[in-house]
């Protein structure tokens, strides 16, 4: 075989991560975060926002106890934790983050929550998965990420994306989910929908009307739909 030849991720028998980007639906899926500190707030304050989170800690952040004020279940161990422990705190868990301050202990709840068939994110390595750096715009959501090797990177590459995805991305992306059944209904060919639809993209005046009025931007562009038809 010629070893200038690309060969498929799957075929390669190295063993670093093969990280596939995935959108997952977090409802209902528990989180459990061990550590109250700065590192445990900032998991804590993410993943609250998508599923139950529940914090496992000798002491928190005040940040922390806002959380738990708001519906974040805080567990308060009062001293060390034994694996038993470990493991009925665990339990039902999807994700399980381990950020206290003691390595050992972090390797110890990792490896009960493998046991136990959880995910585990780890803060000084990857495991099964990594956090990405993410930016939101209504349904739009996009996601970056160095692989766990530079979060500072990824948090810049944010900043300069977020200067180019504006607000008027989310209403566009209204605009298409909306305008997409009268497109299904008006127009049978598959390629003369996709193509309308680009040039719905293209056109520089549905923009800039996102910019002042949603109704004037539906209209300038479901005449790219009544053109096509009539």
């Amino acid at each position: 075989m010629n070893d200038n030849i690309l060969r498929a991720p799957h075929l390669l028998n190295d063993n670093s991560p093969r990280l596939l980007p995935l959108l997952i639906d977090m409802n209902d899926r528990k989180v459990v975060i061990f550590g109250g500190g700065q590192v445990g707030e900032r998991k804590a304050a993410l993943f609250s926002r998508y599923a139950p989170t529940t914090v496992i800690s000798r002491s928190f952040t005040p940040a922390i106890r806002e959380l738990g004020r708001q519906g974040v279940c805080l567990i308060n161990t009062g001293g060390e934790l034994s694996d038993d422990e470990i493991a009925l705190y665990v339990r039902d868990a999807f994700l399980v983050i381990p950020t206290t301050s003691d390595l050992d202990l972090n390797r110890k709840i990792r490896d009960i929550a493998h046991n136990n068939g959880c995910l585990v994110n780890s803060v000084d390595g990857v495991e099964d998965l990594v956090v990405p750096s993410i930016i939101e715009r209504g349904d739009i959501i996009l996601a970056i990420s160095t692989g766990g090797a530079s979060p500072a990177l990824s948090r810049y590459m944010r900043q300069k994306i977020e200067q180019v995805i504006g607000p008027q991305f989310e209403d566009m992306a209204r605009l298409l989910g909306e305008i997409r059944p009268v497109l299904k209904k008006e127009v049978g060919s598959q390629a003369d929908r996709s193509r309308i639809l680009w040039a719905i993209l293209e056109d520089k005046d549905v923009w800039k009307a996102l910019a002042e009025s949603y109704e004037l931007a539906f209209d300038i562009a479901l005449k790219h739909i009544t053109n096509e038809v009539n």
